[in-house]
């Protein structure tokens, strides 16, 4: 049986670096009032478009397996913070690396999309349509969030990662998965003014107001998450005693500590990136893998679960049973520019266009009245 193995690996963190302290410059929240909701101390701020995040990481983990980017067969590119809906985004790295033999598809299941792309290009290698693959995480949060609603802006950063995918024989890459949707609950969870449906509305496109019911979405997370890990289990005949690494979507330590004891496994299984990063979305997981196999923390033949949730609200559970090898066959020289700026100016700047974009807009509304 052909199987998916992961043969590559890579992120692309941005430099910029958003403290807890630094939010309390212009919210209403502390430290301690952050880190005892949400376990998160800091998070990042990209200067650069999400494309380019996607590009430096992809081309790390095509070097990591000792590939070329005309080796790549299909490029997945998993996020909810598209820089462009037409033409997609997967096009766009496609351009960027050269890959021109690449298929290039965009999947967006909001915080689970990395995932979700994951059983596609994992199902394609197996069924044969492509050989290799990408499957990239990258969300570029900040230049959307409603830096005036704290329920939400204390918690999402800017990151991405990569993996590459390649068929093998050998027993290794995806071994099962439990996808779904709890759909009755995806008001909880919306931004609104990106879409199309937001052209003729009061909410102006492009400046966006959150749905946020956070206690709706822990509840209805820890219930997705913890049945998807034990489907999974299930279905492939393993234990919680023999999970090796527990690698969760990175939204809340509250949220991970429940899945995690519902599941039946230690939190010092768990690989845990919420404190430095917050909630990345779809780019939380492979950034978290990525750096618990360059920290030791995942071995040859090590069994790893992922469970996420996101808006939707999607859910799902996987389980990689991982390869022989932990250490790149080639590093690449790609790497983004340094940051002109610090992570709360470039916040501020971003706060201050929407101040004036919606200052024009009332102005706007009153003049038509």
């Amino acid at each position: 049986m052909t199987n998916a193995a992961i043969t590559g690996w890579g992120t692309c963190m941005p430099p910029a670096v958003l403290t807890n302290a630094d939010l309390a410059t212009f919210l209403d929240t502390d430290d301690a009032w952050i880190t005892s909701r949400t376990g998160m101390k800091e998070r990042c701020v990209s200067h650069v478009p999400a494309l380019e995040l996607a590009t430096v990481a992809a081309r790390r983990a095509i070097a990591c397996a000792g590939l070329e980017p005309g080796d790549i067969d299909l490029i997945l590119y998993g996020s909810c913070s598209n820089g462009e809906q037409v033409p997609n985004s997967a096009s766009g790295v496609q351009a960027a690396l050269g890959a021109t033999r690449a298929a290039a598809m965009d999947i967006n299941t909001a915080c689970t999309s990395f995932l979700y792309s994951l059983s596609t290009a994992s199902a394609m290698i197996r069924t044969g349509v492509v050989r290799r693959a990408v499957v990239i995480g990258v969300e570029l949060i900040s230049p959307y969030m409603d830096w005036s609603n704290r329920n939400v802006a204390v918690l999402f950063g800017d990151g991405c990662a990569a993996v590459v995918l390649e068929a093998a024989e050998s027993d290794e890459g995806l071994l099962g998965e439990r996808l779904g949707c709890d759909a009755e609950g995806r008001a909880s969870l919306r931004v609104r003014g990106i879409g199309c449906v937001y052209a003729n509305r009061d909410v102006v496109l492009g400046d966006t107001l959150w749905d946020f019911d956070g206690q709706e979405i822990f509840r209805r997370a820890v219930r997705g998450m913890s049945q998807a890990s034990a489907a999974v289990l299930e279905q492939c005949g393993v234990t919680p005693d023999q999970i090796d690494l527990v690698v969760p979507h990175q939204a809340n330590l509250r949220i991970i500590e429940a899945v995690v004891g519902r599941t039946g496994i230690s939190m010092d299984k768990v690989m845990l990136t919420v404190q430095r990063y917050g909630n990345m979305s779809a780019a939380t997981v492979p950034v978290a893998l990525t750096e618990a196999v360059e920290t030791g923390r995942v071995r040859p033949g090590a069994l790893v679960l992922m469970p996420a949730f996101g808006a939707g609200l999607t859910f799902c559970a996987h389980l990689v049973r991982w390869g022989s090898r932990v250490t790149p066959l080639a590093v690449s020289e790609a790497a983004l520019s340094p940051s002109p700026r610090t992570a709360l100016e470039m916040v501020n700047d971003i706060r201050a266009r929407r101040a004036s974009t919606s200052a024009r807009s009332a102005a706007g509304l009153q003049a038509d009245v």
